[in-house]
């Protein structure tokens, strides 16, 4: 059991703040995001409002077209420590 590891909440941040987080610091608008991530602009912008739950396809297209793990988009927020460390 000792190779597990123990996540924790680091920071209270929904899903649609984590894609407007990661859009925004690859400076790409909500335009570039969709034609790359092949998702509705409107759908996009749903997501980082909210209004529309962020779901498991669109979390794999939106990773692929930021370029990191859907888990950073599905989980905002939570921090993976060594069982070790702790």
């Amino acid at each position: 059991m000792s190779d597990f590891q123990k996540a924790t909440k680091r920071m209270s941040v929904s899903s649609g703040e984590s894609v407007r987080i990661l859009r925004e610091l690859q400076e790409l608008s909500q335009n570039e995001l969709a034609w790359l991530a092949n998702i509705p602009q409107s759908t996009i912008s749903a997501i980082e409002n909210d209004r529309v739950n962020l779901g498991i396809e669109r979390a794999k297209s939106l990773a692929r077209a930021l370029r990191c793990h859907p888990a950073v988009l599905v989980f905002p927020g939570w921090d993976v420590k060594s069982e070790n460390a702790a």
